[in-house]
């Protein structure tokens, strides 16, 4: 989960169902609220059954204790899972957490924040992954997620 890259081409996993720009673009539409210019969020990356989401650093993330609040990486986790099943099927706006877990491993460094996302299991109604939030440049995570979205049927799409 920590090798900081999508899969290789060898691997054959099917293409991207969103680029970035796509990705970006939707969800600032549909989810502006945590997707917007002020937030500091950018998706670095998104392939099938991953993605790699950055939380630009700003004083106002801090808590008392100068460190970086639990709400701001559970937002950007949830952001980057999102973002790896949206890439994985396509733009569904009324994919939704249903289930949310996170570790707090250790203190975040005042800097930039990256969740590294991957899908575990991609069912026809259910996502299940997992998130790793890193401080920019260093190696081990801070915090670890796992989540799973409910996928509603095409139709009700």
């Amino acid at each position: 989960m920590h090798d900081h890259a999508p899969p290789s081409p060898v691997e054959a996993e099917p293409p991207a169902a969103m680029s970035v720009a796509e990705l970006e673009v939707f969800l600032a539409a549909e989810f502006p609220q945590m997707f917007n210019a002020r937030s500091g969020m950018r998706i670095e990356a998104a392939w099938y059954h991953g993605a790699r989401v950055r939380q630009a650093f700003r004083p106002e993330m801090l808590r008392p204790g100068g460190t970086v609040s639990g709400p701001v990486m559970m937002a950007l986790a949830d952001v980057a899972l999102y973002v790896a099943v949206l890439a994985s099927i396509g733009p569904v706006p009324l994919a939704v957490t249903t289930s949310f877990n996170i570790n707090f491993l250790r203190r975040p460094a005042q800097r930039d924040l990256l969740a590294e996302a991957k899908l575990m299991k991609l069912g026809k109604r259910l996502a299940v992954g997992e998130v790793a939030i890193l401080s920019e440049g260093h190696p081990d995570p801070v915090a670890h997620v796992t989540a799973t979205y409910s996928i509603p049927a095409r139709h009700s799409v």
